[in-house]
C-alpha cells in the first residue's frame, strides 16, 4: 500500500526533530500519560483499559500487540516535539516550500484536440511555500487524501508541467495511481 499524502508531510516532519522519540513500550506510554494528563484520556486516545495504560507505565506489560504498537507509536509521534514540528511548518510555509518526489500517472484536461493522454511519471519538484502553507493547513482541518492530492497537483501543474505558469497556461493536471510518494521540507 502506498503511503498517503499526509503520511508523507508527517514524516518529512519527523526529520527535523533534535531528538528521537521514545522507543520502549513504557517510556512511550509514560509521555502518552504525561501528554494527557492522565492514564484515563491515554486509555481512551488508544482505546484500551486505564488498567492496561497503567500496567505498561509501571513495567509489568512490556509489549504491546501490533496493532496497538502502531497506534502508540503514531499518538507518541503526533505530539513529540510541538515546537521544533512548528518551526519547521513555519520555515516550509514561508521561505522554503517542500519538494515532491513521486511516481504516479499524471493525466491533462487541455484545449480540444490535444493528446495528453495520462502516463505514469516520475517527478521530483520543488514547491513553492505557498503549497506547503496550504498542504499543512488543509491537514490541519482535517482535509481527505484527494483534497491534498489535488492541492499537491496543482502545485505540480504550475511548476512542472506549466514551468512557473510560463506556458501550457489552462492546463489542468489529474493526479492518480500515486505507487511512491515522498515529501521533504
Amino acid at each position: 500500500m502506498v503511503d498517503s499524502l499526509g503520511d508523507s508531510l508527517d514524516r518529512a516532519l519527523e526529520k527535523a526533530f533534535t531528538r528521537p522519540a521514545p522507543k520502549s513500550a513504557q517510556a512511550q506510554m509514560k509521555y502518552l500519560v504525561k501528554q494527557l494528563k492522565g492514564t484515563k484520556a491515554a486509555a481512551q486516545t488508544l482505546g484500551i483499559s486505564q488498567r492496561t495504560v497503567e500496567r505498561y507505565v509501571t513495567g509489568k506489560l512490556k509489549r504491546p500487540r501490533p496493532e496497538l504498537r502502531v497506534r502508540l507509536e503514531r499518538e507518541v509521534k503526533k505530539r513529540w516535539q510541538p515546537q521544533i514540528r512548528a518551526k519547521a511548518k513555519q520555515k516550509a510555509a514561508t521561505t522554503n516550500g517542500l519538494v515532491v518526489s513521486t511516481r504516479a500517472r499524471f493525466g491533462f484536461e487541455a484545449a480540444a484536440g490535444t493528446t495528453d493522454d495520462a502516463r505514469i511519471r516520475d517527478i521530483t519538484q520543488a514547491l513553492p511555500p505557498e503549497y506547503a502553507d496550504q498542504l499543512f493547513t488543509a491537514r490541519e482541518q482535517g482535509a481527505t487524501e484527494t483534497q491534498l492530492r489535488q492541492i499537491a497537483a496543482d502545485g505540480l501543474a504550475r511548476m512542472y508541467f506549466r514551468a512557473a505558469n510560463t506556458r501550457a497556461h489552462g492546463l489542468d493536471v489529474e493526479f492518480t495511481d500515486v505507487e511512491r510518494l515522498d515529501i521533504e521540507l
